[in-house]
């Protein structure tokens, strides 16, 4: 029943504050460009968009651009002219408007993507302040405020200041509202010799709601009524919300609170979904459930008993408004009547069914369901007599079909005696989709099969397979592709095709597995081999299986994403509202070392990441000056102190510490860190550092993933960030290994943009003036005159750094010093650096002389074949240039030329040194250490052919 997620959610949502203000005040366009010296680092400009479409894309911030689109739609679509207000009801709790912008925002947010929703506010927390002031003591009977004449005196002036307040707030950000404080609700006393002036509603007018909404105006009600004789009466908020959505019958209804949720009474977590139909009983009898919290209940489930099992309540903060609406994961806790999860094992009138214990489905009901849903029946691409006929000739007990009462949704699996389980049809209906029914399904099946295999194309949907063709989601709702991703331990992609899988973490088993899977016809054969090295803990180390064509295998943190499943009864894991606890959590990190180029670079990677906050930046020259380029909050740069770091560590502040500051001043920082892990008692958080200070480090982990495994980094508090020369040396020199003929040794010559020699401060404008301090080159481009300048001709840091680590490719044994190696010599590389006169990039130029003398193309393929599990490296016939490398996040090879000796090969590679040299690997590394998939938050597609 408990969400565990225990970063703060939502704080994308801040971002949109100015956007918001921007299309109130009905300007034209809106330009959000950031540029780092000559590199644009991101640019979005609109100049003839209309706000809906603004605010639309600012949405996707929240969630995947199809989740967003998907409940734009249904929310668009459930309000018709004839009927306007049937989108949400929205009560307002007093305490709320404590902070009236955040409201304005929120409000003014749904406003601007065309909807409506009719609004009623409470105003308890004022009233209690005035009645006070003027020595009124508020008396209460179960709950219900008892109101003579005075207090409802006041109620009435309180009711209609809020109210107006509230009206002019989002007029100011040009959104239209209109106050309504009468003429709505009709009541009668509810008992006047108890409670007074109270009423009981008896009649809602929805009249004048509708009537604000066609002209173009957000209704904000009070809870004020009036009796037939006209006397005002006095309604709890709460009821009139609930008489309202009786009436209207809306998808939503939300009840905006200052704690953002329900709380557990015992343990304080927040409940992040309840299923009534399911849990209404057992939660009654808790202890713990007594007071507001069971009268709350109560209200909901009377409530939720009258409406269509399409509407759900959701209690939430005004903050995270837009991600409860818009996103599968919501943000407060959700509430709605839910239905049991039904298994089916056979239809209806199957003669071996009788006894069999198995629930029964109608075989027309799923045909008619099938046919309405299956994107590949309708389009005729697939025969759903044919997909029945599987079932029926299939053996008893072989399948399993899982679903909701009314069939929502549902999925189709295949699970003989003694095989593995495979999923061969997902089916979701809008409501299925709308209120997680798909994701209840999901957890069904995976509390039933610990391991599982399943295919999906490009579209999202599940594949057709060999036994049971033409399965997909429906009624025009398709399943982003980004859900199988978050649900899969693992995948592997073939020409747009993925097999996912969960429960087979070794690559040995996971092969066999397949062969069998491919042998029996229960997937379409192809598959196999399965690329990738098998690291040295037996499990997979290769990359995202959405890599292209022949991309490996890719093993990811179990879980990821599922959002709000069935029960919050059972635990199953993969799921962040129900079954599950997953990594979908939002984690906080700090940024020690914002001022300079990497800093900034990483600054901006974590600004577009979907789970990952920046909370806190230090910066010694910055101090008190916002954060530039972040956009997801407001952000000033501190001056963190080893003391500073110490404390926010033992309390738990942030999740991963990322180190950009100068070679040999982090220490202080890691040490203060270890403190604060100890104090806390508890595993402490990441630490990423971007220097050279640990690359050496026993204790340590080198975050190179290409080349040194992903397990090792996933296991890790600790990790060291590579050089940018170095990974470029590595990447270059590993596939050659194997040929590598000692004492003849590698050399790299390498060129550099003048950003990787350093930032320097200087005052902004002039001195004395107050104005912000400018971060520049130490290396500019006019003290280079045009040229090129080597530098540290030997024994650069880097040219140590790569040797010590390739040898470990050479042989495990080795530690960087020689041992362990053929001939007892580690790897060595002759390294020469230089600076050249343009910003970022690195050219490296790799010499390797061969053992063994092969041709170009059979090296080019060693590349290929070498990095074909990794989407953030390119193989091309061509010598990487610098269009190729700068502004892009991963790292290119090309070029190869062998001497006509046949004994040498020249090969030349390329990376940002601010980005794969830096800011994206310290995020792949962030990535793999918190949980998440490797690469959100880094842009692909730029970087695979």
């Amino acid at each position: 029943m408990l969400s565990t997620r225990a970063a703060t959610l939502s704080s994308r949502v801040a971002a949109t504050r100015k956007a918001v203000v921007v299309a109130g005040q009905r300007q034209a366009a809106i330009s959000a460009v950031r540029r780092r010296d000559n590199i644009s680092v991101r640019s979005i400009q609109s100049v003839a968009q209309t706000d809906r479409d603004t605010i639309t894309r600012l949405l996707y911030s929240l969630g995947s651009k199809r989740e967003v689109e998907r409940h734009l739609r249904i929310f668009s679509s459930s309000s018709h002219p004839s009927q306007p207000a049937k989108f949400a009801v929205i009560k307002i709790g007093g305490a709320v408007f404590d902070d009236l912008d955040e409201l304005a925002l929120s409000l003014s947010f749904l406003y601007r993507v065309g909807l409506y929703p009719v609004v009623l506010h409470g105003a308890g927390p004022q009233m209690n302040d005035i009645l006070e002031s003027e020595g009124v003591k508020p008396e209460y009977e179960d709950g219900i405020r008892v109101t003579d004449a005075k207090t409802l005196q006041i109620a009435r002036r309180v009711f209609l200041e809020q109210n107006l307040k509230l009206v002019g707030a989002l007029e100011k950000l040009g959104t239209r509202a209109r106050p309504i404080t009468s003429g709505v609700f009709t009541a009668t006393p509810l008992d006047p010799q108890k409670y007074g002036l109270v009423g009981k509603i008896t009649r809602v007018d929805k009249r004048p709601l509708e009537a604000s909404i066609r002209a173009g105006a957000l209704p904000i009600l009070t809870s004020l009524a009036e009796s037939p004789e006209g006397q005002i009466l006095n309604v709890n908020a709460d009821v009139a919300a609930g008489e309202l959505a009786k009436e209207l019958e809306p998808l939503k209804i939300v009840f905006l609170n200052d704690k953002g949720g329900m709380y557990h009474g015992v343990t304080g977590e927040k409940l992040d979904v309840i299923n009534l139909d399911e849990e209404y009983d057992h939660l009654m009898a808790q202890p713990w459930v007594k007071y507001g919290t069971k009268l709350k209940l109560r209200e909901f489930k009377e409530l939720l008993d009258v409406l269509p099992r399409s509407s759900s309540v959701a209690v939430i903060s005004a903050s995270n408004l837009q991600r409860e609406l818009f996103t599968d994961s919501g943000a407060g806790t959700l509430i709605r009547r839910g239905w049991k999860m039904m298994r089916f094992g056979g239809f209806v009138g199957d003669a071996a069914a009788p006894g069999s214990g198995r629930q029964l489905i109608p075989k027309d009901r799923l045909r008619a369901i099938l046919a309405a849903r299956d994107p590949a029946i309708r389009a005729g691409h697939a025969s759903l007599t044919a997909l029945l006929a599987a079932l029926d000739d299939a053996p008893r007990g072989s399948w399993t079909i899982y679903a909701d009462e009314p069939l929502d949704a549902l999925a189709v699996v295949s699970h003989p005696p003694g095989e593995v389980a495979v999923v061969q049809g997902l089916y979701a209906s809008r409501a299925g989709v709308l209120n997680g029914v798909l994701d209840n399904v999901w957890g069904a099946v995976k509390q039933d099969h610990k391991r599982l295999f399943w295919t999906a194309g490009t579209a999202g949907s599940v594949a057709p397979s060999p036994s049971v063709p033409g399965q997909g989601p429906g009624d025009d709702e398709p399943i982003d592709r980004s859900w199988h991703f978050d649900r899969a331990e693992g995948s592997f992609t073939r020409a747009g095709k993925s097999l996912f899988w969960y429960g087979v973490p070794e690559i040995g088993e996971l092969e066999r597995e397949v062969r069998m899977l491919e042998i029996s016809g229960r997937v379409e054969r192809g598959w196999l081999p399965l690329a990738g090295r098998k690291s040295r803990d037996g499990l997979l180390g290769a990359a995202s299986g959405a890599g292209g064509a022949n991309a490996a295998p890719s093993v990811r943190s179990p879980g990821m994403g599922a959002p709000r499943s069935f029960s919050t009864l059972a635990r199953v894991p993969g799921s962040t509202r129900g079954y599950a606890t997953t990594c979908t959590d939002r984690k906080r990190v700090a940024l020690i070392g914002a001022r300079g180029f990497t800093g900034q670079a990483l600054t901006s990677l974590l600004d577009a990441h979907p789970y990952l906050d920046l909370t806190h930046v230090s910066s010694r020259a910055l101090e008190g000056w916002p954060l530039e380029g972040y956009e997801k909050s407001q952000i000033t740069h501190t001056n963190l102190s080893p003391a500073d770091v110490e404390r926010m560590e033992s309390q738990g502040e942030v999740d991963a510490w990322v180190m950009a500051l100068p070679n040999g001043v982090c220490k202080p920082f890691v040490d203060a860190v270890e403190r604060g892990s100890a104090e806390r008692g508890k595993d402490g958080s990441v630490v990423v550092d971007l220097s050279a200070d640990y690359r050496f480090e026993e204790g340590w982990t080198y975050g190179l993933p290409e080349l040194y495994g992903r397990p090792a980094i996933r296991a890790s508090k600790r990790i060291s960030n590579p050089g940018c020369y170095a990974t470029s040396s590595q990447l270059l020199i590993a596939p050659l290994l194997p040929y590598l003929s000692p004492p003849r040794w590698p050399t790299v010559f390498g060129v550099s943009g003048y950003s990787g020699a350093g930032t320097i401060t200087q005052e902004g404008g002039e001195k004395g003036k107050g104005e912000r301090p400018l971060t520049i080159p130490k290396v500019t481009p006019e003290s280079l005159a045009g040229g090129v300048r080597p530098y540290s001709l030997t024994d650069h840091i880097h040219e140590r750094e790569a040797g010590w680590h390739l040898s470990r490719l050479v042989s495990p044994s080795a530690d960087g010093n020689g041992n362990g190696t053929t001939g007892g010599q580690g790897v060595q590389v002759a390294f020469v650096p230089t600076v050249g006169p343009f910003f970022s990039g690195i050219i490296s130029t790799l010499s390797f002389p061969l053992s063994t003398a092969l041709p170009a193309s059979s090296i080019a393929s060693l590349y290929a074949s070498f990095y074909k599990a990794s989407p953030l490296v390119r193989v091309q016939k061509g010598v990487p240039a610098l269009a190729d490398v700068q502004g892009h996040h991963g790292w290119v090879v090309g070029g190869v030329q062998v001497h006509s000796s046949g004994e040498r090969v020249v090969v030349v590679g390329g990376l940002d040194n601010l980005l794969k040299g830096a800011a994206t690997q310290c995020l792949q590394n962030l990535n793999l250490a918190l949980g998440y998939d490797e690469y959100a938050g880094i842009p692909l597609e730029t970087e695979v052919d």
